[in-house]
């Protein structure tokens, strides 16, 4: 099979309308829209039936291993406007030792680190980006705690896109220098991620540039739910026990609980759901406030601070949305200090040879809480999603050295 089949093949496309996730009301597919008529976020609706017939499990499998083999499932209606930089399936990753440590089930982590710009933020921009592309839009902003402005630069240029990006003042080095070098305007605010979205909302009508804040477009959710699409098909069409998912905006868990439904209705899994768990950190939990209340909506976290800074997001337009999943799933919200993300970051470096990212780290440790207070059991099959390269944060510094002009002593290793 060539490599780039899925890019080029002529494929049909079955979008047929969007829908507001609040009211259900219907909004017009292949026109620019932001929220809603209600200012909620809007969700792409399919031909399920259409794809039911269009596509079965023997025809993906030979594919190539992209996330741009679900075409049928995907926005995108044109090959053309496909924006790539190799979008891979990512490996999942199993955790034998500390399974056998923690006496749990199985342990597997979802490496999303692997993608384009070292994130799973890039699963949402490659769509977002290629629809912006195919709708004609010329100028993208967006608020970014790093790695989505990174996605965004990356495709955006790809696509001879201008963008203008907003960054909290104490966004990792890395990513705002990645944001720069790849052909964004960045600049650093002196505030958090959703006072940077405030900005980008303004000039919206002052400078005419989209707004590509998350769910304020319809696009980021279609291409976050191919990490849904890709757990069920990796896992032979089975869907695991429990998911934990590092939840700030929360796309990516309203995505794959999108997906799982999708799946379900063009027959390519049963009933079965994973139970759904949001995770944050104790420093900025508006999601696990909210799950505890019994509540639809989240107020603002006032002084949001945490390491996990992909998770320091104050407020989340798609709350109804992430508390909807995790209900319905069985799932639920659990916040986790900043001293066991490290802890947690540490003991699967140093006992797996897995780096993760801090927020993958939440995961892990967000698992073990549960083990241990006995919401998951130890017989469950976890999926734990590591959003990113460990090596886009901040490590800590090494100071062992050794003289070689002096005489070595052999009994120190």
């Amino acid at each position: 099979m060539h490599h780039d089949d899925n890019l080029t093949a002529k494929l049909p496309c079955f979008v047929t309308y969007l829908e507001c996730a609040m009211t259900g009301e219907r909004h017009e597919a292949d026109q620019v829209h932001n929220l809603s008529r209600a200012g909620k976020p809007l969700l792409v609706r399919y031909d399920l039936e259409g794809v039911r017939k269009a596509l079965n499990k023997e025809t993906l499998a030979a594919r190539a291993p992209d996330l741009w083999r679900y075409r049928e499932l995907l926005p995108v209606r044109k090959a053309v406007d496909i924006v790539s930089l190799g979008e891979v399936m990512t490996p999942i990753v199993r955790m034998p030792r500390l399974s056998a440590k923690l006496g749990g089930g199985e342990i597997l982590v979802k490496d999303e680190g692997r993608l384009p710009t070292g994130s799973f933020k890039a699963r949402g921009l490659v769509m977002a980006v290629s629809m912006a592309k195919a709708l004609g839009i010329k100028h993208m902003a967006m608020p970014t705690n790093g790695n989505a402005g990174a996605a965004l630069a990356a495709y955006a240029s790809r696509a001879a896109i201008k963008t203008t990006i907003f960054c909290p003042e104490d966004t990792p080095e890395v990513n705002v220098s990645e944001i720069a070098l790849q052909g964004a305007t960045v600049y650093r605010v002196n505030g958090l991620i959703d006072d940077c979205g405030k900005i980008v909302g303004e000039g919206k009508a002052k400078v005419g540039w989209f707004d590509t804040s998350t769910l304020k477009e319809p696009y980021r959710i279609e291409g976050k739910k191919t990490m849904g699409l890709e757990l069920a098909e990796q896992l032979g069409w089975q869907v695991p026990d429990v998911i934990f998912y590092p939840t700030g905006g929360g796309t990516g868990l309203i995505g794959m609980w999108k997906a799982f439904a999708e799946l379900e209705a063009i027959g390519f899994i049963g009933k079965k759901r994973p139970r759904m768990v949001a995770v944050q950190a104790t420093g900025c939990a508006p999601m696990v406030n909210a799950f505890e209340a019994g509540q639809e909506h989240a107020p603002r976290w006032e002084n949001a601070h945490t390491i996990a800074s992909g998770i320091r997001v104050p407020q989340a337009i798609g709350d109804f949305l992430i508390l909807r999943a995790v209900r319905e799933s069985g799932g639920f919200a659990i916040a986790i200090p900043d001293e066991a993300i490290s802890a947690a970051l540490e003991e699967m470096a140093c006992e797996e040879g897995f780096l993760i990212c801090p927020e993958g780290a939440a995961t892990y440790a967000a698992y073990k809480q549960s083990l241990a207070d006995g919401r998951v059991k130890r017989t469950d099959q976890v999926v734990l999603f590591n959003c990113a390269s460990g090596l886009k944060y901040p490590l800590p510094p090494v100071h062992r050295t050794l003289d070689r002009h002096k005489p070595i002593d052999f009994e120190l290793f």
